[in-house]
């Protein structure tokens, strides 16, 4: 009778101590190897409650840009589409060639991207962004940052407001898809040398910046992420 109760003891501690591994589980969460990889924008993610939303971040202005004509911005921030126009057939090739692609997923991916991209050109974090640029765009971001760190210049830029996001070019190059987003912003923007003086810039004046980012993703490939492979300005 004895070992029975010792036996019965065993199986109850043996419970208790797995029950408490899962709590843990459940609070710390587990090491999987990917904690300090470079978060994807794209991936998908619960809706928040108001997506109109935006907190006051740094961004800067993208480097080597070319001239587009300007154009007058939406009013609402979703994608633009018009039927059996060339956006809406672009569309729907890549709705074909890739089932899962969502616009609307699309277009909080690429507000995160902005912001995330501008975010870490203007602390210098090369590798935040080589992940997500083209070796192309990635030289264009990266010779700048070298030449303000080397000249000891700093920027002091800040996000306003993201005031739209809108795809206004998709298209399909054999099974690369390409996706252009055009981004309407505010923004205050300084340069400072190193002794703390402004160079470029004003401090304290608004700017309304509008900038086209072109990602592409080959559609063939298991990787799900986009990537930045064209900025432009229609300044």
């Amino acid at each position: 009778m004895s070992d029975s109760f010792q036996f019965i003891d065993i199986v109850l501690f043996a419970l208790v101590a797995g029950f408490l591994i899962l709590r843990l589980r459940s609070v710390l969460g587990r090491r999987d190897g990917h904690e300090n990889r470079t978060p994807d924008p794209f991936a998908p993610r619960p809706k928040p409650e108001h997506a109109g939303e935006q907190a006051n971040d740094k961004v800067v202005r993208l480097p080597e840009r070319g001239e587009r004509p300007g154009e007058a911005p939406p009013s609402a921030d979703v994608p633009v589409t018009g039927s059996d126009g060339p956006l809406e057939v672009g569309l729907t090739q890549i709705k074909i060639a890739d089932p899962a692609f969502d616009s609307v997923e699309f277009i909080s991916g690429a507000r995160i991207a902005f912001e995330l991209i501008l975010n870490a050109f203007v602390a210098g974090d090369e590798k935040t962004l080589k992940p997500l640029l083209s070796p192309e765009v990635y030289e264009n971001f990266t010779s700048p940052i070298q030449e303000r760190q080397a000249s000891g210049q700093r920027l002091d830029i800040k996000l306003v407001s993201l005031r739209s996001a809108d795809i206004v070019e998709a298209y399909m190059a054999g099974r690369t898809a390409h996706v252009t987003v055009r981004f309407l912003s505010e923004q205050i923007s300084a340069t400072y040398d190193a002794a703390d003086a402004v160079v470029d810039g004003d401090p304290s004046a608004v700017t309304e910046v509008t900038d086209y980012w072109t990602f592409a993703r080959d559609t063939r490939s298991p990787d799900p992420n986009w990537t930045l492979v064209a900025t432009d300005s229609a300044e």
